[in-house]
């Protein structure tokens, strides 16, 4: 409920999904960006986003978006949320999900 408030009330802020893009493909909260924290190019991916935005970052059931914020903030970004029990728990609470569509 937390993190969802966070989504409709942080300013300017960028939803950051950590998860491969295999669990992707199941569902994902839109507008978010897909920097998938098991690749060997996370490091490198999040040096190029503005250290000065605020990040709610999350993943299927918060472990992987827990380590990603710590990295996140060792590498001087000022404000970094995480969704707490991740996409499951969002998906436990009711809230919806966006699917990708193939045509």
């Amino acid at each position: 409920v937390e993190f969802k408030q966070k989504i409709n009330t942080v300013t300017g802020s960028v939803l950051l999904d950590v998860r491969t893009p295999e669990e992707l493909q199941k569902g994902y909260l839109k507008g978010a960006l897909n920097f998938d924290f098991k690749s060997p190019q996370f490091n490198i991916l999040i040096e190029g986003l503005d250290k000065e935005k605020p990040y709610l970052v999350y993943c299927a059931s918060g472990v992987r978006s827990g380590k990603a914020a710590d990295i996140m903030r060792e590498k001087g970004f000022r404000e970094v949320y995480t969704l707490e029990g991740g996409l499951n728990a969002w998906k436990g609470e009711g809230f919806g999900i966006d699917t990708l569509t193939t045509q």
